[in-house]
């Protein structure tokens, strides 16, 4: 087979493909998206961090920085702050719904290109606010384009690539997230130093490049085959489908894609369709993972990286120091997982990072429950360096496990007729779980003090648990071919795929199934 294709163990089909530079450059792409988030969850932590943005938009919080009567652990907490970074959140939630029908009706390229528009105006709306309100809506805008590019790239990237370096492209997305983080964490270092009280305004507006570049890359890359063939222009999705692969011989790989259109088609309600028994296994690992993922802590330490180095004690340019500490490990991590997601699989990564991120955040609590009290400022240079030490411990082992794969695995699993829904569902449960803990973390920092660390730790426990009884692994199985040579061999899953259970015209039975293609679907079921 050309390509140097390995087997893909378990006798699928496998489809000849080359890695093409097309797919290279399309996937580069598309997984800036990510480079714009992750920019707006790490521009936003050091931000709220320098005082002359808090003396314009947050006079309250400025005054308990500036006074120490209050505990180290709530001179943060105030619910308009913690606003400024969820509202993101709760309006990306609402844009998923649009993006949703945006990507199945009018493509995955379209919706990328809306994002982007939604990521500049934002942009600019943020870097020129004048008060709380203008601040806000850009904060909302480009919530709508986190919407629109978390739904559209991670399908996007799971469709053009080929199977045996799915996971590996996949993950670029996450790999620009946390390139985004380290950005911003880089840029807040520079601008905190600049003099005048402006310079919160340039870590804003430097939103502006990411965005810039989703939008033209979305202008000239091409559709994925899949969502061609879905809005019925099949020659044109036969000829990309050649050039992304590589090869006139695609005709295997374009039956197959052109059966699953056909399938997806027959459904009317895809979000009903989600919702039937043999799509529950799906639907309940990918919810499972997006809620798991943001109860590894992950998002308070990213977020507040800053924030949360100051409560602990480390001077203002000591904490934006460690955040871009912690970014970087962030980044390197995520490329270790590149490497290694496709030969080792999804659930050894998630298993081993499960027993590391427990380690290191019940040691952080024990000795910030030893050493930091409520008016302490100091915690010792040799505990600091200890802390960030075991942050870095944590942040790595997320940023090789939960991080991608939380994305991953679910935009793998969904059969075409249940896809574009099911990664609306995912998108959605990740931004009410992620705003949830925007909202809530400042908070619950104040309230629980050291013992939030030992609450994720107990959330890291049962994610692993559940990882190690529930999830099966989907390394090498092509994307049609995961009812068959997945679910329906899982100890628990299985009992959800039982054919017979909906057919009730009895039409589809096993043996009738061809061409390899068994998406566990019956359009009787429909009827």
């Amino acid at each position: 087979m050309a390509g140097g294709f390995g087997p893909t163990g378990g006798g699928g089909t496998e489809f000849e493909a080359k890695i093409t530079p097309i797919v290279i450059i399309s996937c580069i792409m598309a997984a800036t998206g990510g480079l714009m988030f992750g920019y707006d969850v790490g521009v936003s932590g050091g931000v709220t961090s320098m005082p002359s943005f808090l003396k314009k938009f947050f006079p309250v919080v400025y005054e308990k920085t500036q006074q120490n009567q209050d505990s180290n652990y709530c001179k943060y907490d105030n619910q308009n702050l913690q606003l400024f970074t969820s509202s993101l959140y709760l309006a990306g939630l609402t844009a998923t719904f649009f993006a949703s029908y945006t990507t199945r009706k009018l493509g995955r390229r379209i919706t990328m290109l809306i994002a982007g528009v939604f990521f500049l105006i934002g942009t600019a709306f943020n870097a020129a606010a004048q008060d709380l309100a203008m601040l806000i809506i850009g904060r909302i805008l480009l919530g709508c384009g986190v919407g629109f590019a978390n739904q559209a790239v991670p399908l996007f990237l799971s469709e053009i690539a080929p199977t045996r370096i799915r996971g590996g492209l996949n993950i670029l997305f996450q790999l620009n997230v946390t390139i985004g983080i380290l950005f911003a964490n880089l840029v807040n270092y520079g601008t905190a130093k600049i003099h005048g009280g402006w310079g919160w305004r340039v870590s804003l507006g430097l939103a502006g490049i990411p965005a810039g570049l989703l939008t033209v890359g979305a202008l000239f890359v091409v559709d994925t085959p899949n969502s061609l063939i879905e809005r019925g222009h099949l020659d044109e999705g036969k000829a990309v489908l050649k050039r992304i692969r590589g090869t006139d011989n695609v005709e295997p790989e374009y039956l197959e894609l052109v059966e699953a259109s056909r399938v997806a088609k027959e459904v009317k309600h895809p979000f009903r369709n989600l919702l039937k028994r043999r799509n529950r296994p799906q639907l309940i690992i990918a919810v499972a993972l997006q809620i798991f993922q943001q109860f590894t802590g992950i998002n308070a330490i990213m977020f507040y990286a800053p924030v949360l180095f100051n409560t602990l004690g480390f001077g203002g340019d000591a904490s934006l120091y460690s955040a871009v500490i912690t970014g970087a490990v962030n980044v390197l991590s995520t490329i270790v997982s590149i490497y290694s997601v496709d030969k080792v699989g999804r659930r050894m990564l998630l298993l081993e990072a499960g027993v590391q991120m427990f380690l290191s955040q019940v040691v952080i609590a024990i000795i910030l429950g030893i050493k930091l009290k409520d008016h302490s400022e100091d915690l010792g240079k040799g505990y600091a360096i200890l802390v960030v030490v075991l942050v870095c411990t944590f942040v790595s082992s997320f940023a090789w496990s939960w991080g991608p794969l939380g994305w991953l695995i679910p935009s793998e699993t969904f059969p075409l007729e249940t896809r574009s829904a099911g990664q609306s569902v995912t998108v959605c449960v990740n931004l009410v779980f992620t705003f949830v803990i925007a909202q809530a973390f400042l908070s619950m920092l104040c309230h629980f003090k050291f013992g939030i660390f030992l609450f994720f730790s107990g959330w890291v426990f049962i994610m692993s648990v559940f990882v190690l009884f529930l999830l099966p692994e989907t390394k090498n199985i092509p994307i049609e071919e995961m009812t068959e040579r997945v679910w329906k061999r899982h100890w628990l899953w299985k009992r959800f795929m039982d054919d017979d259970h909906y057919d009730h015209v009895g039409a589809v039975t096993n043996g009738e199934k061809k061409n390899g293609f068994s998406n566990g679907f019956d359009p009787s079921s429909q009827l």
